[in-house]
């Protein structure tokens, strides 16, 4: 399971915060939601139903951009990669 870093703030308007490394990154509506997902521990097939339910996009289309968006906070040293599965 993937969760974010515990030191990285989150605001609810989209705005992301490293504070190891003073970057900082405007995510979009969808994004925090996702985000908020993560928190919540809840799995990918769980994120894909909500996501899909809610927006129209079809459960491979939004499984592709999800892991694009999971590669990004990789990238950008805002995931806890041990907690990953």
């Amino acid at each position: 399971m993937m969760h974010i870093k515990s030191n990285i703030a989150l605001s609810n308007t989209g705005f992301v915060f490293n504070p190891t490394t003073g970057d900082s990154y405007t995510i979009n509506q969808v994004g925090q939601e996702i985000l908020g997902y993560l928190g919540e521990k809840k799995s990918l097939e769980e994120i894909t139903s909500l996501m899909t339910s809610t927006y129209d996009i079809d459960p491979p289309s939004f499984e592709k951009y999800y892991f694009d968006f999971i590669s990004m906070l990789r990238q950008f040293e805002l995931l806890d990669e041990e907690y990953e599965n």
